[in-house]
Order: structure tokens, then C-alpha cells, then sequence
């Protein structure tokens, strides 16, 4: 038995796209197996482990738990619309200087989180990392070092922001 599609219009990455899909198609398998964009990952499905994070208007989701139907009209961000221009964002670059990965899976919704937390807050303590990366998990642990990355980028932004001040 085919189930009924709907032609759904997504605001990603800044392009509107049509997908044919079911009403309740989670968002995650939209723009996976849809539109090609695998950066978000499938971890756990009830939203838990954060692997399937994208921006929703700016905010951090679990691409896993919303339904494509409810999403028209709302800009959606996924870890390949955080570069510009082919350069990547401070976050990435952070991330491969600081060597945060291991296996990488939870990787692209780590930094997605990362990027909302850096939008809301330029400067940000441990405790404000901690708060804002609860429930990414990492099962290879590499806590320390993406904490250690959130700062360094907040550090690059800091620093671009300076960069054309005359003293």
C-alpha cells in the first residue's frame, strides 16, 4: 500500500525545494533520502541523542521529531548551509583544528548546537557550553574537545569582528 504524498515547499539552506512526501515524513528523512543532504545523522529517532540537529528559524531541532508538513514557510539550516561561499564556518574550522572527532557520526549536530549557542551568545562559559550542548551525545567522549572548539570559534568571531577596527 503507497501512501498519499503532498508537495511540500522547504526553505533549506536559503533555497526553496519541493518534496513529494507523506504529511508525517520526519523532516530528517526529507532531507535525506529527498534532497541528498546526509550531513544530518540518524541516531536514536526520538530525538535523544541530538545526531539529526538542525536550525529551525535559527533554533536548534531534532530533525527526527517534526513532520514536513508543519515546516512551510520556516527556514531550515542543516551543517552543508553553514558554509559561505565555499569557506567554512568558524565552527568546522575549529573543529578540525582542535581534532574533535573520532568516529565523527554525532559530529554535524554537535556543531549545529554549537552555531545556535554561538548566535545567542558570542562569548560563552563552560557552563553556558554545557547547557546549551546537553542531550548531543558523543559516545567517544570527545567532550573536552568540543568544548574547547565552541571557544576557539568564539574566539575566530571575536577576532574577524576586530579585525578592521582602527585603534
Amino acid at each position: 500500500m503507497e501512501l498519499p504524498m503532498t508537495r511540500i515547499t522547504l526553505n533549506v539552506n536559503g533555497a526553496e525545494t519541493q518534496v513529494d512526501a507523506p504529511d508525517d515524513m520526519p523532516l530528517l528523512w526529507a532531507l535525506r533520502d529527498l534532497m541528498g543532504l546526509t550531513g544530518s545523522k540518524y541516531g536514536c529517532g526520538i530525538g535523544q541523542c541530538g545526531a539529526c540537529t538542525v536550525h529551525l528559524n535559527g533554533a536548534p531541532v531534532r530533525s527526527c521529531l517534526i513532520p514536513v508538513s508543519q515546516l512551510s514557510g520556516q527556514a531550515i539550516t542543516t551543517i552543508e548551509g553553514l558554509t559561505e561561499d565555499g569557506a567554512l564556518h568558524p565552527l568546522q574550522q575549529a573543529w578540525i583544528e582542535k581534532d574533535v572527532a573520532q568516529c565523527g557520526y554525532c559530529q554535524s549536530g554537535q556543531i549545529m548546537s554549537a552555531a545556535a549557542l554561538l548566535q545567542r551568545n558570542a562569548e560563552p562559559t563552560d557552563a553556558d557550553i554545557d547547557a546549551a550542548m546537553a542531550g548531543n551525545y558523543c559516545r567517544c567522549g570527545t567532550y573536552i574537545r568540543i568544548r574547547e572548539a565552541i571557544h576557539a570559534a568564539a574566539m575566530s568571531f571575536d577576532a574577524a569582528a576586530t579585525k578592521g577596527v582602527q585603534s
